[in-house]
């Protein structure tokens, strides 16, 4: 199976933290997204042009939690994502509520404070950042009362859902990220931050 990604995507990251957990083997195709050319060819694959993209064989799939979930069901012995269907159906909730709501509120900022000025499009957006910021507070709110009592994010051990909702913070301090004031969601990052898989995951620069 081929990965397209970059190690600067948190997307990207999502899926790289599960198939490194699980011990699901990957090649890896890096995609300049700068480069025209790789845009190009990004987009005869996925044609939203967005990151990451799996090939198995004649079978493309995009969009990041379908692909944490198919590398799961093509990985023997994984417990990231079990077979009980009430297990899965929370699982599949929270990586849903993280790809709908947490995710794209938190992209706001990162987008603002860090890609923005890297393209060249000038600097942050002041009413942008209030508009964001005040969706973290709500989605934020959400995980910190759902994390009382809890170390993951789903029953007791780490699946899917954790990752799934971990990689969006990955530039929590760049991105000046309004999260650090909810005490049982850091607690929760920092468990997930000691893993081998989000050490190896960590973006360079």
């Amino acid at each position: 199976m081929r990965l397209y990604y970059h190690p600067a995507s948190t997307c990207s990251r999502r899926v790289m933290l599960a198939a490194i957990h699980m011990g699901t083997p990957l090649e890896l195709t890096e995609v300049n997204l700068m480069s025209e050319e790789d845009r190009r060819r990004l987009v005869a694959l996925n044609p939203n042009s967005k990151l990451p993209v799996l090939q198995d064989g004649e079978f493309t799939l995009w969009e990041s939690c379908a692909i944490m979930q198919y590398l799961a069901d093509r990985t023997h012995g994984q417990t990231l994502y079990p077979d009980n269907i009430m297990a899965r159906a929370d699982i599949n909730r929270w990586m849903l509520w993280s790809a709908q709501h947490f995710a794209p509120a938190l992209g706001v900022l990162v987008y603002e404070h860090i890609w923005k000025g890297l393209i060249g499009n000038g600097g942050p957006d002041p009413t942008e950042i209030d508009r964001a910021s005040r969706l973290i507070a709500q989605f934020a709110g959400v995980l910190e009362q759902h994390l009382a009592g809890r170390d993951w994010i789903v029953g007791e051990q780490l699946t899917l859902a954790d990752f799934a909702t971990a990689a969006p913070l990955t530039y929590i301090g760049q991105a000046r990220l309004p999260v650090t004031q909810y005490p049982k969601l850091m607690a929760w990052l920092a468990r997930v931050a000691e893993l081998d898989a989000w050490k190896q995951t960590v973006p360079a620069w």
